[in-house]
This record gives structure tokens, sequence and C-alpha cells, in this order.
């Protein structure tokens, strides 16, 4: 039995036991536990959220519950890649300490324990619904995640083209008298963009392009699908609050909406900018007040598994490398911590870069930086930045995606550039180059990060120009494979 595998099982002898201890006859009465709602949206930037400040887009029942909530306007998710987030959400661990499912598909090791399972084992009902993707399956739970669920997707059938189908059908059948937990997941607002009720909820007149892409009637029309995804996305939760209050269960329930990784266009969706790896985090815990908060602490996805553990009396187990947002969530000023770490691994193309932010400063660094990184690439929006290039008409932002070979470090001040449209590597101030390489450095020596040979890296399993995928694809050797990474718990730097 391999040694994560074991801690994992001797943990959940440690919360069960307690736990079934306190179930006797001659337990003292306690305070209910706090239900729980995890709803997860599909390729949603932050700032495409009326409540992030978005005046063009239609999310008024998302809006009303942040009003309500407390929001982050510095979550960071650990990669902007599908699969890969939904993993390190639900197990509190960096990608890479997955090993391979750190890559797009890429299945979950065995042993790991989820936070979920963790709950079970403590007496909650958990259950999932919508879209799954925890492995190389979408619509089914299938792998080690099978343990994180009471219940969960048998298919696509039932969770319609959002993904919400099933969503208040999982809170009408839960056990009664038990504490719940529910993994909503959404298919909004993944492309390709479907039939939708909400079609034309938003105007091309109305939505915000990024500098980053081109005002055209064709990329505007685009965001707009986009943003009537959202829209439909936006509806299911609603849906979900009303259930909570019709059941009479609202207060008692903790929210929390994110969503796994950037808007599914370019220099969003997979790369390690802003738009690609902020996360939308709003979490509604009625005991801390109804009244709208905003907090600018730092987070991480890998933060959400230890603060709903706390939130419910459950030991967190010695895998999960986040730490508990609970201290902000009582005070919005309070800091958990003063760094985030993300990382880019294989998603259709062969990639591995590494990001770290402190305070106002970003510092990314690229092993293979001869490889291109234009990301998304099946969009009219795409196309149109391919046009304007062709007729050499680009911005250097807007010029960025198509550069190659790329360089192998950048550093970004937020303060003064936002967009991140100035790379100030060679001339920002050493002592703060220095610096953040050695937090990067540290952390991928603490956590167990590795970089493939080139040889025996995944490659690329779609053409760069023509956006065909060829036959004859094999997968390779995942980051922290090498190294053992998911035997690894150490979390690298929090605090600085």
């Amino acid at each position: 039995m391999k040694t994560t595998e074991f801690t994992t099982r001797l943990w959940l002898l440690m919360v069960v036991a307690p736990c079934l201890l306190a179930q006797g006859q001659n337990a003292p009465a306690v305070a209910p536990r706090p239900n729980f709602v995890f709803i997860i949206g599909d390729d949603i930037s932050a700032e495409d959220f009326g409540c992030y400040g978005n005046a063009g887009i239609k999310t008024p029942h998302i809006d009303r519950l942040a009003a309500e909530s407390l929001r982050f306007t510095n979550g960071y998710l650990t990669i902007s890649s599908c699969s890969p987030s939904r993993c390190s959400f639900l197990t509190g661990r960096y990608p890479h300490n997955l090993e391979t499912a750190s890559e797009l598909h890429g299945v979950l090791p065995p042993g790991v324990a989820m936070f979920p399972q963790l709950l079970r084992a403590a007496g909650y009902f958990s259950a999932q619904a919508g879209k799954t993707h925890f492995g190389d399956d979408w619509n089914a739970v299938t792998g080690p995640a099978v343990a994180a669920f009471d219940v969960g997707s048998a298919s696509k059938e039932g969770a319609g083209p959002g993904g919400a189908g099933q969503w208040i059908e999982r809170l009408r059948t839960r056990p009664a008298g038990r504490p719940f937990f529910m993994w909503f997941a959404a298919h909004d607002a993944h492309r390709p963009f479907g039939a939708n009720k909400f079609a034309g909820a938003n105007r091309p007149q109305d939505v915000r392009v990024p500098p980053y892409l081109i005002d055209t009637p064709e990329t505007r029309r685009d965001l707009a699908d986009y943003y009537d995804e959202i829209t439909r996305f936006d509806d299911a939760v609603g849906e979900v609050v009303r259930e909570l209050a019709r059941q009479g269960v609202l207060d008692n329930t903790v929210i929390i909406v994110t969503s796994d990784n950037g808007r599914p266009f370019p220099h969003s969706k997979t790369q390690l900018y802003d738009d690609g790896i902020k996360m939308p985090l709003i979490i509604r815990w009625a005991p801390g007040g109804l009244k709208p908060r905003r907090t600018e602490a730092l987070a991480s996805a890998i933060d959400v598994a230890p603060t709903i553990l706390e939130l419910a009396g459950v030991p967190k187990a010695p895998t999960i490398q986040g730490v508990s947002l609970v201290p902000v969530l009582k005070d919005p000023r309070a800091t958990v911590r003063d760094v985030v770490f993300a990382e880019h691994n294989w998603h259709n193309f062969a990639a591995h870069l590494r990001l770290v932010r402190m305070g106002r400063d970003v510092y990314l660094r690229n092993a293979w930086p001869d490889l291109p990184l234009d990301g998304t690439r099946d969009s009219p929006s795409a196309n149109d930045l391919r046009l304007a290039r062709a007729a050499g008409k680009l911005t250097p932002l807007q010029e960025n995606i198509f550069i190659a070979p790329r360089p192998a470090e950048e550093f970004y001040d937020l303060a003064a550039d936002p967009l991140q449209a100035h790379n100030i590597v060679g001339t920002v101030d050493p002592a703060r180059l220095n610096r953040m390489r050695a937090l990067l450095d540290r952390w991928a020596s603490e956590t167990g990060d590795s970089i493939p040979s080139v040889s025996e890296r995944t490659p690329s399993d779609t053409d760069y120009v023509t956006g065909k995928k060829p036959g004859g694809f094999k997968r390779g050797q995942a980051p922290g494979v090498s190294t053992r990474a998911a035997q690894i718990n150490r979390s690298g730097p929090v605090r600085n």
C-alpha cells in the first residue's frame, strides 16, 4: 500500500470514530452542522459576473447572492485547465501533486483524500450533479472520485445543456436528518455555445471586449453568446437558492460559487494571466452576516477544501496543502496567505509554466519557451485575431499569444500594469525579481514539482497551425511523476 493511501485510510478512521461516538445516545445536544453547496461554472473569468464590475452582463441571481456574501477579489486557481482544476479543488492539492491528474483528462492517483470523502466519513450526505471531469470522463464519476460522493452523475442524460438539470432533484431527494454537501457543476460556459433559452439576453453592443481581443462584430457576438451561457448558469444558481429557502435550510447552508478556469477565449483559458487564473469566489455564510462584503485577501483554489472542513468541524487531512479561509470569512481584512502559485501543464499542447504572485508582483517561468502558447483557438474571436495579425494590425498585447519563442521569464507589476501588458523582467529591481525567483524555486522543491524531459513530455495532440488532431497520440510523463509528488504533502511557502 502506498504511503499516501495508508495516510488517507488512517485519517478516515481518525475522523469516523469521533463522529460515530458523537452520535451515541448519551452525546450532548449540539447545534446542527452546516450544509454546503459548492457550485462551479465551466470556463468563466472572474470579471464576467455583474457583481465583479461587468455592467454588460446579466447575472441578477449571482449578484443578489454576492450581496449576502463575502466576495473575494484576489482568488486564484492553481491551473487554468478543466479537469486538473476540478481535481485540485476536490483534493486541496496542487495539480503536480496529483501527478497524472495535473494534465487535461489525467486520472487521479489512488489514496489521496478528497474533502467530500472526509465529509461522508463524518456523517454528511455527499452528492454530485452535472459535469464531472475528475479524469478522462466529463459525464461520469469514475476512478478514486467515486469515494467522494454517495450519489454522482451516471451520464449527461438529465443534466441538460447547461449541466444543471439534476441540481434541484439532488436537493429534494437527499436523506432527511443528515447534513449534506452538494457539488453542482455546470457545462456553462464551455464551448461550443449551443441552444439556449437565454439566447439574446446579452446584447453584443453591451459586452466588454478585453483589450487583447479585436473589437469586431464577430467577436462581440462571440462574447454575447458566452454571456448568454453565463446567464443560464446564473439562473441555475438562483433556482438552487430558492430551493434551499423553500426547504428552510438556506441560512444553515454555506454556498460557494466559483469557476474552474478562465473564459474560453484567447489570452484567458489555459493561460496564467489574470483572466485565465483569477477565479470568481463568492461565499455565503449566514453566521457571518448578510451585509455585502468584499475582501482583497489572497486565496487559492486549494483553500476551499480546508475552509469547508473547518466549518463542518472535520479535521483537515494531512494531504491537503491549502489553508482555511475561515479567518477571512470572519474578518474580510484578515489574511491567511501572502503568496499564491499556479501552473500550466499539457492541455492539448505541451506546456510547462509556473507562476507566483505576492503583493503587486507576478512572476512567470517557462521551462519550454520554444513552444508557442496560443491556447484556445476554436472561436470567431481567435479567428479575428489571426486575420488582424495577417494584416499587421495587432497591438503588442493582442500579439502576445502568437509570440514564439516565448519569454523564459515574465514579471508584471499589477499595480502599474493590471492588464499584464508589459513584461518588465529585464528592468525591474533585481531584488524584487530574485525574491520571486526564490519563492518559486522553494515551492517547486518543497512540493516536488518536476520538468519532464523533452523526449518524455506529453506531446501536443493538436496541430498548432491547422487545429486538427492527428492520430497516434500517446500520453507522456506528467509533472510530479518522477518525484512521486503525490506522496508529498508539503505546501511550499504560504507566508512570506
